[in-house]
């Protein structure tokens, strides 16, 4: 499973991490990545979506058929 948002598009960013003695190494910001199941009336069936908490949120207020239609805006696959 990729640190990827069907719905908002998060992906992990990257930067460096920075030694007491200032060394520079790599590393990754990884944004917080559920799975979660949510009942689709409108098609009788259950979907699995991974979302980041930022995502889980949005569905709450939109509702979960206007998030699926956003995201197969978008050319996710659900």
């Amino acid at each position: 499973m990729s640190a990827h948002c069907q719905l908002t598009g998060a992906q992990p960013g990257f930067g460096n991490r920075i030694s007491h003695s200032h060394r520079r190494t790599p590393r990754r910001f990884d944004p917080n990545i559920q799975r979660k199941r949510y009942w689709l009336p409108s098609e009788g069936r259950y979907v699995r979506l991974t979302l980041s908490t930022k995502g889980i949120k949005t569905i709450d207020v939109i509702g979960v058929e206007a998030a699926v239609a956003r995201i197969r805006a978008r050319g996710g696959k659900i």
